[in-house]
């Protein structure tokens, strides 16, 4: 019997060694070191443990799978269970890794570079140069290619217990805007609120979907930076403004990542302003349209461009950022991006949605208030796709 983590794993390997034979490629290799200092992103979906010494994974088509770790790293790894077998070195990798890719005669192995998908691009350049060297002298250091495709695939469709972490974490992240609330009124500051999270995740023993300097992201009326940054001491919530907050906890292993609105009523109001209104409006509209254009065999750019044809229809100018990035181990999960094709996001735009795949959609506007934005977690379906919360669609007046 797997453990609870191994189980995930087991189910990552099965799905890796099916896409591999629906790529017909016959190894994906992956090799990496010092994984607590240098993170390869796929190394958790089909590892037990990190590594400090050089270690390889050898999936291949016909559905072997082989660990090779140095001495005293390889405990987790036999305990396992996930591999036919784990071979261990004391001195190098070299002999071991040759004398199995010898073994195992794949005619293609893909490695992890990637010059777009930064999920994919997980074995350093110095990594890169030692592999071909081990491999010196033998047909193995030709056959080398991209895995891209491969860990595109499987970062990106989501196994049915990815998906429920996934929920879950949203689930907790649903909750936490809700403990926020009462919070959220005249006279806090952003830290404040920004300290109020951060307090509840050390509580909750959660962890960060990004980094913990800048999350939450906590905006209070017009004279707040716009962007990724820590908020600060000396703007307070007042009257009149827009509050917008952008969190997401890891939980799990796995990343929630959504935004709220809130509005703080001036005497004698009832409502947000007419214009407030009308801005969340189109920011929700957008959400809405650019989710009926999600499905899957559509590229991420013509997603994305929908969204900018809805708010730029309203009215508002174009937001200067992708529509939506994929979401799991990490708030950017890479591979496909539902963003414009422009030089800075490289090849993503052009990928496909794929059922299975979980994507964040998200907009502002600037308004006389503040920023005026949400963010939505959905999951693409065989026809479409689910919202994975109850979508924002009218402020939370306060």
């Amino acid at each position: 019997m797997y453990s609870r983590v191994a189980m995930l794993q087991s189910e990552k390997i099965e799905q890796a060694i099916g896409i591999l034979r629906e790529l017909n490629m016959d190894a994906w290799l992956l090799y990496a070191r010092e994984t607590s200092e240098i993170n390869e992103p796929a190394w958790g979906l089909v590892a037990p443990a990190g590594v400090v010494w050089p270690a390889a994974i050898i999936l291949t088509a016909k559905g072997e799978r082989f660990a090779i770790t140095g001495k005293y790293d390889d405990a987790a790894f036999r305990d396992s269970g996930l591999y036919n077998d784990v071979l261990i070195y004391t001195q190098g990798i070299s002999d071991t890794l040759r004398s199995l890719l010898s073994e195992l005669d794949p005619q293609s192995i893909g490695i992890n570079f990637s010059k777009s998908n930064v999920a994919a691009d997980g074995l350093t350049y110095g990594m890169f140069l030692q592999l071909h060297e081990h491999l010196s002298g033998t047909p193995y250091a030709e056959r080398l290619q991209s895995a891209d495709a491969i860990v595109s695939r499987v970062r990106g469709r989501k196994t049915a217990s990815e998906a429920q972490r996934i929920r879950a974490a949203i689930e907790t992240t649903v909750k936490l805007f809700a403990e926020v609330t009462p919070l959220v009124k005249v006279g806090a500051s952003e830290r404040d609120l920004y300290d109020f999270m951060q307090r509840r995740i050390a509580e909750l023993g959660l962890g960060y979907a990004w980094e913990q300097a800048g999350n939450p992201i906590v905006n209070s009326g017009p004279a707040s930076a716009v962007g990724h940054g820590p908020p600060t001491t000396n703007i307070h919530v007042e009257a009149g403004h827009a509050v917008h907050m952008d969190f997401g906890i890891k939980q799990d292993e796995y990343c929630s990542d959504l935004q709220r609105m809130w509005y703080i009523r001036r005497p004698g109001e009832t409502s947000a302003p007419v214009a407030l209104r009308q801005a969340l409006d189109a920011v929700a509209k957008t959400i809405h349209e650019g989710a009926r254009a999600l499905k899957p065999g559509v590229e991420g750019w013509r997603v994305d461009q929908r969204a900018r044809e809805v708010i730029t229809g309203a009215g508002y100018p174009e937001y200067q950022h992708a529509f939506g990035h994929q979401l799991g181990r990490t708030a950017h999960d890479g591979s496909t991006l539902l963003g414009p094709r422009w030089a800075r996001y490289g090849d993503t735009p052009y990928g496909l949605v794929e059922a299975g795949q979980v994507y964040t959609l998200e907009l502002g506007v600037v308004t006389d208030a503040g920023m005026v934005a949400l963010e939505e977690d959905v999951i693409v379906t065989d026809g479409g796709c689910e919202f994975l919360e109850e979508p924002q669609t009218k402020w939370w007046v306060v």
